[in-house]
């Protein structure tokens, strides 16, 4: 298979510059230690989350990671790694992994803007409220499986029950 390149002049403009607007109108700590990166704190209902956000100029993509505020036991991690594999084929946008340094759950996407002038603050909103979601959503199973004992299923099971009515 050949790969076609065509020169064009159209650039790609750097998402972060939106995504710092969102941060402070928001009020959420953050770090932009260069054009390339960004780092955001974000108080959830079960833990803190350190979101991440690498720009690749040459390739115009946005690397997105959202950091739980829990590490997983040397112990427990043959289990997190069938949590990962249940949860991960629930996933229709991005994925769970953990963070090989720090041993943190996080959750993981890759946005491509290559052909288009940039992202819109919509998609930002969208990609930052679907991956505290999800995270928010899921992040009982990892606390099921890491201290509570459980199988990746029953853990995943129990995390997705969607409570209807009123106690």
């Amino acid at each position: 298979m050949t790969a076609v390149t065509i020169e064009t002049s159209s650039s790609t403009h750097n998402p972060l510059d939106i995504l710092e607007e969102i941060v402070v109108a928001n009020e959420w700590p953050f770090d932009r230690a260069s054009d390339e990166e960004m780092i955001v704190e974000i108080k959830g209902r079960w833990c803190d989350y350190r979101l991440f956000f690498v720009w690749q100029t040459e390739v115009s993509a946005m690397q997105f990671s959202a950091q739980f505020d829990m590490k997983v036991p040397t112990a427990r991690k043959p289990p997190v790694t069938e949590l990962l594999a249940e949860i991960n084929n629930k996933m229709w946008l991005g994925h769970f992994d953990v963070c090989c340094e720090e041993q943190t759950p996080m959750f993981r996407q890759t946005v491509l803007l290559r052909g288009s002038r940039g992202a819109s603050v919509e998609q930002l909103e969208d990609l930052v409220d679907i991956a505290l979601s999800e995270c928010e959503r899921f992040y009982p199973a990892f606390q099921f499986v890491i201290w509570g004992g459980k199988t990746a299923q029953e853990a995943v099971s129990a995390a997705i029950l969607d409570t209807v009515g009123e106690a």
